[in-house]
Order: C-alpha cells, then structure tokens, then sequence
C-alpha cells in the first residue's frame, strides 16, 4: 500500500521568513535587553536592527555571527534545506562579509517525519554551504512539535569594509538585487494554486546566493547594505531610514517582480505576515497611489531575498555590473535616499 508524501508545510502554521515575529512587537521585546555593558571591540550589535553581529578581532579582522532558521516554505525536504541554508548565509554577505562556516540547527517531530526525509533536509542545507565553500562544522538538534531548520554562520571582513545598515547618505541610489513576490508565491503554494514553473521561479530566488555582498563591500561608494527577509521591502528599508537618520522614495515602476505575482496576490495569495508588517510600519510610509495588491507586495516577507543597496550616483553602475556579472538579471535602481526624518514616499504605480 503506497502512502501520501509528506507535505512539510502541513506541520507549520508559517513558513520560511513569514515566521518571524511582527517588527513591532520584536522591537518592543528587545527594548528590554539593552541593560547589558558592550565591549569596545563589539562593531556592531542590536542597537539598529542590522543583519548581522560583527566583532573586531584585530586591525585586520572583523567576525560576523548570524544566525537563522525557520518551518519549511516548501514540501520538498531538499529544497527547504537549501531555501533555509540560503537564507542564513546572506545575512553575512548583507555585511559585505566572506562566510567560513556553519553551525546546523535542527528541530524535527521524530516521530512524524521520517529520518531520510530529515536527512533529505540536512543535505539540502549542505549542497548550499558546498556552493558558498564553507563546512557545517557542527550543530544542535532537538525533538520539535514543527520542523525547524538552519544554520548559525560565521564569517569574516576587515573591519574598515564592513557594510552597515546605518550608513547611508542623502542622494544615494537605491539598488534592489532580487524581484519581489516570494511570500506570494510561498501562500499560492500551500493552496496548492502556484504553477510547476512558479515553484521553479521561487526556488531559484530563494537558493541564489547574494555573492555580489562580498565584491560590494570593497567599493567605497556603497554606504549602506541589507537584505529584504521577513519585513518585506518597505520595512528592511525603514531600518536603513531609521538608523542612518534620513527618508526613501521608491518609484513603484522600477521594482522587480516575481512572474504573476502580481495576479497571484490580487487572487488572495497573500501571506498574514504581510499585514502584520504594515500594521507594525505602516505609519511611516506615504501610500499615495500605492494599490492593494502593489502595498502585499511591498510588505511581502521574502525568503533569501535581495540584497538592497545604499550607493553613491556615481557607484551605480559599478554596483549593477556586480550583480549582472553573477546573474542577477533582474537587479534594479528602485529609488533614492531623501533629507527629512525617516519615512519612505511611494511614487507611481
């Protein structure tokens, strides 16, 4: 007798970055963990939500520690492996960092999930530590009421190329790596409404390593750097507003997408963790003649998104080249930073 396939998304009530916690209520948690004395050689901590820790190791050598995992996106144990793996990694290269290794972090329902699908999972997150050339250098599992999987990535920079959130300037050009429309595509899925070749498109957004960090990092013209996960596009833009003290506009024409996302969203394939975002951040953006279905996509919590860049006028072209020369056909300048208190103008339609 031939059983059904196990559907890894059944186990989760969210899956892959519409996991995390709503930014309002994660900024309101952390309000309380402040208290404690920060070493001199502490870069980069808490204080302005950026994507990694980066401690100073000598005058040379800076250390990044990130950390990420999530319930699975997909059904395919090997491809959320890879998605998860994905998804950990960039938050080094959102620093402008080299990665070295990882650490594995697993938590399955033993006895739902059968081992080789587990294994399945595991191998996945290894073929991606392979393509960025670091080891899993050990780990920690736990027996779980959901699957959870990730990885806790260590990397490296010199202390002078590391690329903040925080940093950028009025006039900067603002560069997107990656279109829009994983979280959609993510909801169309567990509806069992999206395509073969959707799920083709979301695995091979959500697998691309952001290489293009590490070459970035070295340009003196790129003042600020982060990538779009769980908060969507308007929020990781807020916190690069908020930390470096000024306003955003974005030309709503100029944003990639993601093949059909646009009907799939306008279908209702929306996630909850997109309204959540909104809710959170909503206040600080001018809507003007931003649409419904255009607002999902803004707010849509991306998996192993872009890289979103803060550069010079003059750095622009330098910085697409870098991202076309690694395939990221569909990089794109999709706004400016502006003067003024941090908020963010959406401009077309």
């Amino acid at each position: 007798m031939q059983t059904e396939p196990i559907r890894l998304t059944s186990f989760s009530h969210g899956g892959g970055c519409g996991c995390k916690i709503a930014p309002g209520v994660l900024a309101e948690i952390l309000k309380k963990t402040n208290g404690f004395v920060i070493p001199d050689a502490l870069m980069v901590g808490i204080e302005t939500s950026d994507d990694a820790a980066v401690y100073k190791l000598n005058d040379q050598q800076a250390l990044i520690a990130t950390t990420d995992f999530f319930m699975p996106i997909v059904d395919d144990a090997y491809d959320f492996g890879r998605i998860a793996a994905t998804n950990a990694i960039s938050d080094v290269y959102a620093m402008g960092g080299t990665p070295i290794m990882a650490l594995a972090l697993v938590g399955m329902p033993i006895n739902q999930i059968p081992l080789e699908v587990i294994g399945k999972i595991l191998e996945g997150g290894a073929s991606i530590c392979r393509e960025a050339g670091i080891p899993i250098a050990g780990g920690h599992s736990i027996d779980s009421v959901e699957p959870i999987y990730g990885l806790v990535v260590i990397g490296l920079i010199h202390p002078d190329k590391v690329k903040r959130n925080s940093q950028a300037r009025v006039g900067d050009q603002l560069i997107l790596g990656k279109p829009l429309g994983v979280g959609v595509l993510s909801a169309a899925l567990k509806k069992q409404k999206l395509s073969d070749a959707g799920y083709a498109e979301m695995i091979r957004n959500t697998t691309k390593l952001n290489k293009p960090g590490m070459a970035l990092s070295q340009l003196e013209g790129v003042h600020a750097m982060t990538d779009v996960t769980g908060f969507g596009l308007l929020g990781h833009l807020l916190e690069i507003c908020r930390g470096s003290n000024v306003g955003a506009t974005l030309k709503l024409n100029q944003i990639p997408l993601l093949a059909d996302v646009r009907e799939l969203a306008a279908a209702g394939n929306v996630t909850g963790a997109s309204a959540r975002n909104f809710a959170s951040y909503g206040q600080d953006v001018d809507l003007n003649e931003c649409d419904e279905v255009m607002r999902a996509l803004l707010t849509d919590p991306q998996t192993a998104g872009g890289l979103l860049v803060a550069c010079a006028p003059e750095a622009t072209e330098q910085v697409l080249d870098f991202f076309h020369q690694h395939q990221f056909e569909q990089a794109a300048v999709i706004g400016e930073i502006t003067a003024g208190t941090a908020r963010i103008d959406l401009q077309g339609n």
